[in-house]
């Protein structure tokens, strides 16, 4: 029986905004995930999600290692779990970390459900209303979104080719402003797809040391360089003070929601308390899918296959932005990872042209979602071109490119 009349009015009537709490008043649905709803049409050519190409998706290596697990670990598979994480996943990864020159134990690593997860831990544990949270202009904007349901505030300072302009941390700290932790994504940076210099590297942490701030190092897509060879980690040099992510998403499957975060051990300890408070834990099964896969050998080849086929979508995203887009425009040159920064000439502004591109079956996230106080940003897109294949890629930046035209033409 189905809920009568008098009933339904009241469910209508009722004012849930008036019980939440004041820290909701900071919260704002995701502009990627809203778009995402947009482009699920398919004759949208989208660049617009961080998405990874579902075409090299290792199924058949998850049906073996699924087989596998229920066959000779399922009780263990489908049981309750410690809150850091499956051990022999966690091993897997102190190993492959010294890679990078990173020597941490097991004791170090905690597994989290995607790296979204652990930035909201890390706003749970260090930001109090009105703390300033440091972070370059643009920046990723789950971090912005995480942080705002803690009431943080963002203060920023540009980005070129080098990455975060860090040389501006001390000018922004003379200038009042005491900023709890910086945020920085060192590698292939997401949106703009710049990489930190090694230069800048080392002078972040002699800031960081001279005026006491902790250091969130978010590397998401570090395995996927293409070209050149890999610089240190922060966390290699500043490991006493810098938290490290990464993430499963951009090397296996984004689904399985699995990532992990590095820490000092005092600090996993009280990150391990921060998530039970959420899950208890990350889900047993799917921890122990990808260390089977992992320890198969398999993930090194995968990321190999994904470098090379990434590789040329940015080369065909690049040629066809030189060949189809105005001038006046420009974009950075990523030497790995998903993305690219593109800027159109001043008079287009990015998120009022949205609706021509659309009209288009073409879309991007416009520039401002990415600067954390709207202060920039208006002439910028953010475009993903590991999705997508070669030839909708070409055509896709061709469609955005004869709009563009069309917009300047109509002025």
């Amino acid at each position: 029986m189905g809920l009568s009349k008098a009933t339904k009015e009241l469910i209508l009537k009722f004012q849930w905004e008036d019980f939440l709490s004041e820290r909701t008043s900071r919260m704002k649905s995701s502009v990627i995930r809203e778009l995402l709803k947009l482009t699920e049409r398919p004759e949208i050519i989208s660049f617009a999600g961080g998405l990874p190409a579902p075409d090299f998706f290792p199924i058949r290596e998850f049906q073996e290692a699924c087989n596998h697990i229920l066959q000779t670990e399922g009780q263990m598979a489908l049981q309750y779990s410690s809150t850091e994480g499956y051990r022999p996943l966690r091993q897997f990864l102190s190993d492959k970390m010294s890679k990078y020159s990173i020597n941490v134990e097991p004791e170090n690593i905690m597994m989290v459900n995607g790296s979204q997860q652990g930035l909201d831990l890390v706003g749970k544990l260090f930001i109090n209303p009105f703390d300033c949270v440091l972070s370059s202009r643009p920046t990723y904007v789950g971090a912005i979104q995480a942080w705002n349901a803690y009431q943080a505030n963002f203060c920023t300072v540009p980005l070129d080719a080098d990455g975060m302009c860090v040389e501006e941390i001390p000018l922004l700290i003379e200038a009042g402003h005491k900023p709890k932790l910086v945020y920085v994504l060192p590698n292939f940076h997401n949106p703009a797809g710049t990489t930190l210099s090694l230069e800048r590297r080392k002078r972040l942490v002699e800031i960081a040391r001279q005026y006491d701030l902790i250091i969130l190092e978010d590397d998401p897509y570090g395995e996927l360089r293409f070209e050149g060879e890999d610089i240190t980690p922060i966390f290699r040099l500043a490991p006493e003070r810098t938290i490290y992510m990464s993430t499963f998403s951009k090397t296996l499957a984004p689904g399985i929601r699995l990532a992990w975060v590095v820490a000092p051990k005092p600090l996993i300890q009280r990150m391990i308390q921060a998530k039970q408070g959420a899950d208890l834990h990350t889900g047993t099964f799917v921890q122990m899918i990808a260390n089977d896969i992992c320890q198969r050998g398999f993930l090194r080849r995968h990321v190999k296959d994904l470098i090379s086929a990434y590789r040329e979508r940015r080369n065909v995203m690049l040629d066809a932005l030189t060949e189809h887009w105005p001038e006046g425009s420009s974009w950075t040159n990523p030497q790995g990872g998903l993305f690219l920064w593109a800027e159109t000439p001043e008079e287009i502004n990015t998120s009022d042209f949205f609706k021509k591109a659309i009209a288009a079956n073409v879309a991007y996230v416009p520039g401002i979602a990415f600067y954390p106080n709207e202060e920039g940003g208006h002439n910028s897109m953010r475009l993903n071109f590991s999705y997508a294949n070669p030839e909708t890629i070409n055509e896709g930046i061709y469609r955005l490119g004869h709009a563009l035209k069309e917009a300047i033409a109509g002025k």
